[in-house]
């Protein structure tokens, strides 16, 4: 695991620090376990207490006093305004438009925000069977805000997806507009390198890099010719109470660090 030579910092503690300014005091979320749920509980422990968490179990505005282990761990009980029926949670939130920012990642992700959760190589044959779209599809398609963590790789950062498990941008020729979808899509994507930011044709574009990394890493890591901004910035690094906050008190048994 890579490591800010400043800091100490690890790439999962960039990714969840860095995943964690994105959120806004009183954003709706649609929380998944991994780096999403360690980047959700670390902004309501620090600048963003009013974080209106909902979890795909059913808590809905979940405030657990530890880091949940999973969508079922009981700690999201206790505290929360309701528990309900996944079908509630898609049909009277995601889908009538209620949720702000969705998180999701994938096995593949392509320029225009595609992600792959279901097969490598050709469905009828693949090479790998994958877990599948669980609730990703429905949270690409109607979440206002879609935040994509991965990790950087040739293999995980693709020229083409294999299969468009759920949506970005642009796919089958089309634009989210044209084909009807009615959420926003991705807006960043968090990466171990640094932070793509997807421009007006829906384009992923490497817009900033964290402190010791370059450019020449960012694009040998990248499946596709990746476009640069002219105004690449370099992302600020958490700093000792955060760390302090991640490995002491919110993941402690290093569940996701």
């Amino acid at each position: 695991m890579g490591t800010d030579a400043a800091m100490g910092a690890t790439a999962s503690e960039r990714m969840a620090f860095r995943a964690a300014r994105e959120l806004r005091d009183g954003d709706v979320v649609f929380v998944g376990i991994g780096l999403p749920n360690l980047a959700c509980n670390l902004a309501r422990a620090t600048h963003a207490p009013g974080l209106f968490m909902i979890y795909e179990s059913g808590a809905v505005g979940a405030v657990p006093e530890r880091l949940p282990v999973s969508i079922g761990d009981p700690s999201l009980v206790t505290d929360s305004l309701a528990v309900v029926g996944q079908a509630d949670i898609f049909q009277c939130l995601l889908q009538r438009g209620h949720i702000e920012v969705g998180f999701l990642g994938g096995a593949q992700v392509d320029r225009w925000g595609n992600l792959n959760t279901t097969v490598i190589g050709d469905y009828a044959n693949p090479k790998v069977r994958l877990p599948g779209s669980g609730g990703a599809c429905e949270i690409a398609v109607h979440a206002r805000r879609l935040l994509i963590i991965m990790r950087m790789s040739p293999r995980t950062f693709v020229e083409r997806c294999d299969f468009i498990t759920s949506p970005g941008h642009r796919m089958s020729g089309g634009t989210r507009k044209e084909l009807g979808m009615p959420g926003g899509g991705p807006t960043r994507i968090i990466t171990d390198l640094g932070v793509l930011t997807f421009d007006e044709t829906g384009e992923a574009v490497l817009t900033e890099v964290y402190e010791g990394v370059t450019v020449e890493q960012v694009k040998a890591a990248c499946g596709w010719p990746l476009r640069v901004a002219p105004s690449l910035t370099t992302g600020a690094s958490p700093d000792a109470a955060v760390l302090h906050l991640l490995r002491e008190k919110l993941d402690p048994k290093r569940l996701y660090l």
